[in-house]
């Protein structure tokens, strides 16, 4: 089968690889997309970071060649012994994580942040191939209504959709998120599916701009306006219940803290390429807090799968599929060059 095998920096193949056995308690899916995620840019552009090389990941037994890819959907064809509740046929989204069940985060339920956490894509073959292997209980059914393009983005959006809730928001909350990315999108659709109406976005970029705005967000050009004050006007002087940096720049946090009200949080969900001095005194003067956001949880699947079988996200001029030979030209390069947004590759394309 054809997969796109990450050999280090800058050093993909897009190349045949053997199909591997379906173990106990596993399945293998004909993957039906995979995104490409700003973690997968970074090991191509500046990798290889979190997927092992030199040692292998203890859950996974796995290091360098692999196959990458943990944002995908696909249709169950094989099934191993052990296995219920799946058949061939049924099409579902993959929560990607590997655990190790004993450590005090997990035994805390909060798998999520695993002190030897792992990904499908990062530390074991992917889902950027034609076919994956995945252990069952990493596999959460679609529902007819949501297709197997917007399973792709499921895990994304669960992304998003934990980090919202970490915000301790209600339907009468005011929200800000610093970034129109994909996160940052999630983030916009996941605080309205929670019930919020009053989410502003704060983007740099007019071409962000433009696309969340089409989807019916209300957005904020730092470069034009105050936030803060626009933020304290709006608010009535109380400042927000809870702002999220998807951006990861020194700008967007400070604003963020600069924004919230008395005891809000920030939940940080970006990813931070290099330290950010961050002013605390802004923390300390109004009591808040920056609350870090990892990954998602079973809960966040189902939540978010959820509301896309109601028809709450909207691919809309930010999503775009390739054939997996375009996955360098098409993904990583146009992705980092600014002229894409978010990228699925559909390997059925040759």
């Amino acid at each position: 089968m054809r997969a796109v095998v990450y050999r280090g920096r800058e050093n993909l193949d897009i190349t045949d690889v053997p199909e591997a056995p379906v173990g106990s308690g596993e399945v293998r899916l004909r993957v039906g997309f995979n995104g490409i995620c700003g973690t997968d840019l970074h090991e191509y552009f500046a990798g290889p970071i979190f997927i092992p090389h030199g040692q292998k990941h203890p859950l996974t037994g796995r290091e360098l060649p692999l196959t990458l890819g943990h944002e995908f959907s696909g249709t169950v064809v094989e099934v191993g012994q052990g296995v219920d509740g799946v058949v061939e046929g049924d099409r579902v989204a993959v929560m990607p994580l590997y655990y190790c069940g004993t450590c005090p985060a997990c035994t805390d339920g909060r798998y999520n942040v695993c002190a030897q956490i792992g990904f499908h894509g990062l530390m074991a073959d992917g889902g950027m191939a034609e076919t994956t292997i995945v252990p069952q209980h990493m596999l959460h059914k679609l529902p007819d209504g949501v297709s197997l393009e917007m399973g792709a983005l499921v895990e994304p959006m669960s992304v998003a959709y934990h980090a919202a809730k970490l915000g301790d928001v209600n339907p009468d909350s005011t929200a800000l998120v610093f970034g129109a990315g994909p996160i940052g999108i999630g983030l916009w659709f996941a605080l309205l599916g929670l019930g919020l109406q009053d989410v502003h976005v704060v983007e740099p970029s007019a071409t962000r701009r433009s696309s969340i705005e089409r989807l019916g967000a209300r957005t904020l050009d730092p470069a034009e306006v105050d936030v803060p004050s626009v933020v304290a006007d709006l608010t009535h002087g109380r400042g927000a219940d809870a702002a999220y940096d998807a951006a990861g720049v020194r700008a967007a946090v400070e604003t963020a803290t600069a924004s919230v009200g008395n005891g809000r949080p920030t939940v940080s969900v970006a990813i931070y390429e290099t330290p950010i001095e961050t002013p605390l005194i802004n923390l300390v003067m109004n009591e808040s807090r920056i609350q870090g956001s990892l990954c998602y949880t079973a809960e966040d699947y189902r939540a978010v799968i959820d509301l896309m079988g109601r028809g709450h996200y909207d691919t809309t001029g930010w999503v775009e599929k390739i054939a997996m030979p375009d996955v360098v030209a098409e993904g990583f390069e146009a992705l980092k060059a600014g002229q894409k947004m978010k990228v699925l590759v559909d390997p059925s394309i040759s």
